[in-house]
């Protein structure tokens, strides 16, 4: 079961020592896509803030930041609700015109994402991807970003009745691993997709990017790391019956 890390997100031990080890090595790992695997919230976050711009739509820059982890169709929702339908629509098409550009170029790796990716596939875990972005811009970006052919199933917001922070789509990519979701490792950068792996019955660990968690959010029990490199440090420990 997941316990609770002691160490804040920046990796600093200034509030004791580190997460919890792992019970053992899980029989599969399921990853978060985007601020998980990709540098690319921070590129949806710019390409928004600056259509916003060109039409001097005023909105706070932290507004955006509560967008993250949701998918397209929830967050067109919040900016309707906050700017009305026409403004939201010009605004979300010049956006993601910018960013499917960037996304199709290529977007960046988080830190760590190729290391821990070939350690698994060296000890013979199988990998999934659980994103609320949608089919066929998933494997697409994957594809993009070198990171596709790492991956036995991708599943997508498409893919699913309910997105995060619901269960669904992280039940379907145990379930197309055939591995029960009580054996299967989640990584997450956001408090949404945290808790639709909690949800799915899954140990969680989370690694923030552009939103740091809140109490509320470690109030889960959940592992958090500062970053991917920790995630690998973690499971090689399970490997190696380490921390018994």
């Amino acid at each position: 079961m997941p316990e609770v890390n002691r160490s804040p997100a920046d990796g600093s031990d200034t509030a004791g020592p580190g997460p919890e080890p792992l019970a053992g090595l899980p029989d599969a790992v399921i990853f978060d896509m985007d601020g998980l695997l990709l540098e690319s919230e921070r590129a949806i976050v710019e390409t928004q803030r600056q259509a916003a711009a060109a039409l001097q739509v005023a909105i706070e820059p932290a507004w955006w930041l509560g967008m993250v982890g949701y998918t397209d169709a929830m967050c067109r929702e919040r900016l309707v609700a906050l700017v009305g339908k026409v403004t939201a629509d010009a605004l979300l098409a010049r956006s993601q015109a910018a960013y499917l550009a960037i996304a199709e170029a290529g977007l960046p790796h988080r830190p760590g994402v190729v290391a821990l990716l070939d350690w698994l596939r060296a000890a013979q875990v199988p990998c999934a991807v659980a994103t609320s972005t949608g089919h066929p811009l998933a494997e697409r970006k994957l594809a993009a970003a070198g990171l596709l052919d790492y991956f036995d199933t991708v599943c997508t917001s498409s893919d699913v009745a309910q997105p995060k922070p619901a269960p669904d789509i992280y039940r379907l990519a145990a379930r197309r691993l055939g591995v029960p979701p009580a054996r299967c490792l989640a990584l997450e950068d956001s408090p949404t997709g945290v808790r639709a792996a909690l949800a799915a019955g899954m140990t969680a660990i989370q690694v923030p990017d552009l939103v740091d968690p809140d109490a509320g959010v470690r109030a889960l029990g959940h592992r958090i790391v500062a970053s991917l490199a920790d995630v690998q440090a973690l499971l090689e420990a399970a490997a190696s019956g380490a921390h018994r």
